[in-house]
C-alpha cells in the first residue's frame, strides 16, 4: 500500500450524514430519559471531590477564594461541556468523545483518543473503589467492628500494601449491575444519586447555620494566583458528563435529551460545590481546615463531629455513582470501537434480551478490580488525568471544525460563543496538562504506543471504513473473501 493512500486511510472518517442505526444483534435500547441522562452525569461530577478536595485546597492553596477555585473550574468544564452538548445533539451514537473525533478528525483521531479512554476511565473506576474502600475502613473503626486485615488495603501508598479486596469486589458488583440492562441500572443510578444530593444538601444546610462571616476574611490569602492554582486542582472533580455522553445510543431521544442533560448535571454540581465552600470556609478558618477530612473538621469544631459520619456514608455513596458512570462509559467506548472494526467485533456482541455488551462490561470490571486490588491509590490515580483532559481538546477542536465544514447540519444544540468558548476549553485543558508530573506522561507514552501498534497491525486493516479489510464473524474470527466478492 502506497504512502498516499495509507495517509487518506488514517484520515478517513464516518459521514455525519451516513451514521445509522446498528444492526440489530449489536443494538444498544433506548430506554433513558433526560433525568435518568442527568442523573448519571451528576453521578459521575459529584463525588469523594465535594468533601476533600476543598477542603485540601482551603488550607493550603486558595483559602476562602477555593470559591472561586469551583467557579473558574466549572467555567472551563463548561466551555467543554457546550462543545459536547453540540455533538450529543448531532450525532446520537454511543462512544462520546472517540466518536466525535472519528466523524471529524479521522479514523487515527479517533482510535487515539477512544483507546486512551479505555485506559482512563478503568483507572477511574479502580481509583474510587480504593476510595470507598478507605471511608468504609473509616466507619468500620467507628463502628468498634473488626475486619479481617486481609479484606482492606493498607492506608497510604507505600510500603505494606495488601490486596484490596473490598475495592476489588465493589469493581465486580458494578460490573454485573450493568449487565443486568440499562433500565435496571439506571434505576439503581438514580437512586444512589438522589441519596447523595440529600446527604450534600444536609451537610451545606446545617453549615450554615454554624457560618461565621468573619471566615471569610482575607479572602485571597494565598493572592489570585492561588485560586488559579486551585482551578487546576479542583478541575478534576467538575468532569463526568463526557462518560455519561457514551450511553447517547440508549437514550429515548438523544438529540433533544442528551445536550439537556450534559448540561443540567454541571450546572447541578456546580451550585452544590459552590455552596459547600461557601459552608466550609465560613464555619472554620482556612488554617484550621484538615486538608484530608475538612467537613469533619469543620463540623467537629462546632460540636458536630458526630455529623462525621454522615459524611463518611455520604462519600460512599457518592464514590459508588462515580463508578457506575465511568464504568459504563468505559463498555460504551469499547463497544463502539469494537462495532467499527477497530477492535474485535467480538467485544460488540450484546446480550440478546438486555440488550447491553456484557462480554466487554465484564473484561473492563475484571480488569479495574485487578487495578484496584493490588495498586495504591496514587498510582492509580496518575492514570486518570491526561485521558480527559486530551478528549476535551478534541472534542473542542472538532466542534469548531464541524462548524465550518458542515455549517449546514441539523443542530438540536449549538455551542454558544463560536469559536471564543471551545478555544477556552482547548487553552484551559492544555494548561492543565502542564501541572501533570513526568511519570504521567511516560506512563502515556508507553500506553500511546502500544496504540499505535494495534492500531496498524489490527485495527487499519478491519475498520468498516476499509475497502480492502478481511470480514470477521460475530465471534470474531477472520472469514475469506473472494476476489470477486463485492467491497463493502
Amino acid at each position: 500500500m502506497g504512502r498516499l493512500q495509507m495517509g487518506k486511510g488514517v484520515l478517513r472518517r464516518k459521514p455525519i450524514e451516513q451514521i445509522q442505526e446498528a444492526a440489530p444483534s449489536e443494538q444498544l435500547t433506548r430506554t433513558l430519559g433526560v433525568w435518568q441522562l442527568t442523573a448519571i452525569g451528576v453521578g459521575g461530577i459529584i463525588g469523594a471531590g465535594i468533601f476533600t478536595l476543598a477542603g485540601t485546597v482551603a488550607n493550603g492553596t486558595a483559602g476562602p477564594a477555593v470559591l472561586l477555585s469551583f467557579l473558574i473550574a466549572g467555567v472551563a468544564s463548561a466551555a467543554a461541556a457546550f462543545s459536547y452538548a453540540e455533538f450529543a445533539g448531532l450525532i446520537p451514537r454511543a462512544g462520546s468523545a472517540y466518536t466525535y473525533g472519528y466523524a471529524v478528525l479521522g479514523e487515527l483521531a479517533g482510535w487515539l483518543i477512544g483507546w486512551d479512554l479505555l485506559l482512563e476511565y478503568t483507572a477511574i473506576v479502580a481509583v474510587v473503589a480504593i476510595g470507598i474502600s478507605g471511608y468504609f475502613s473509616f466507619l468500620v473503626g467507628e463502628l468498634g467492628m473488626d475486619i479481617p486485615a486481609w479484606m482492606l488495603g493498607a492506608p497510604g501508598t507505600g510500603e505494606g500494601h495488601r490486596v484490596d479486596l473490598f475495592a476489588a469486589l465493589l469493581c465486580l458488583l458494578i460490573a454485573y449491575l450493568l449487565t443486568l440492562g440499562i433500565k435496571n441500572a439506571a434505576r439503581f443510578e438514580m437512586v444512589v444519586v438522589g441519596l447523595k444530593v440529600l446527604v450534600v444538601l444536609l451537610v451545606i444546610v446545617v453549615g450554615f447555620f454554624h457560618v461565621k462571616t468573619g471566615n471569610y476574611r482575607p479572602f485571597f490569602p494565598f493572592g489570585v494566583g492561588g485560586a488559579l492554582t486551585g482551578a487546576a486542582t479542583v478541575f478534576f472533580a467538575v468532569f463526568g458528563y463526557d462518560a455519561m455522553s457514551t450511553a447517547a445510543e440508549e437514550s429515548k431521544d438523544s438529540q433533544r435529551h442528551m445536550p439537556r442533560a450534559i448540561l443540567y448535571s454541571l450546572a447541578i454540581a456546580m451550585v452544590l460545590y459552590v455552596l459547600a465552600c461557601l459552608a466550609l470556609t465560613g464555619m472554620q478558618n482556612y488554617r484550621e481546615i484538615d486538608p484530608e477530612s475538612g467537613f469533619s473538621s469543620a463540623f467537629k469544631s462546632v460540636g458536630l463531629s458526630g455529623l462525621a459520619d454522615v459524611i463518611a456514608v455520604g462519600a460512599i455513596i457518592g464514590i459508588l455513582s462515580v463508578m457506575f458512570t465511568f464504568l459504563l462509559g468505559v463498555t460504551r467506548v469499547w463497544f463502539s470501537m469494537s462495532r467499527d472494526g477497530l477492535l474485535p467485533r467480538w467485544f460488540a456482541k450484546t446480550h440478546p434480551t438486555r440488550h447491553v455488551p456484557t462480554r466487554v462490561t465484564w473484561i473492563a470490571g475484571g480488569v479495574s478490580a485487578v487495578i484496584a486490588g493490588f495498586l495504591p491509590i496514587a498510582e492509580a490515580a496518575e492514570l486518570t488525568n491526561i485521558g480527559i483532559l486530551l478528549a476535551f481538546v478534541v472534542v473542542c477542536s472538532a466542534v469548531i471544525v464541524l462548524r465550518y465544514r458542515q455549517p449546514e447540519l441539523p443542530r438540536t444544540y449549538r455551542c454558544p460563543g463560536m469559536p471564543v468558548v471551545p478555544v477556552i476549553g482547548i487553552v484551559f485543558s492544555l494548561w492543565l496538562v502542564t501541572f501533570l508530573n513526568w511519570e504521567t506522561w511516560v506512563r502515556f507514552a508507553v500506553w500511546f504506543v502500544i496504540g499505535i501498534t494495534v492500531y496498524f497491525c489490527y485495527s487499519y486493516r478491519h475498520s468498516l471504513l476499509n475497502g480492502d479489510r478481511v470480514p470477521e464473524r460475530n465471534d470474531g474470527s477472520r472469514t475469506e473473501r473472494s476476489s470477486e466478492e463485492p467491497q463493502p
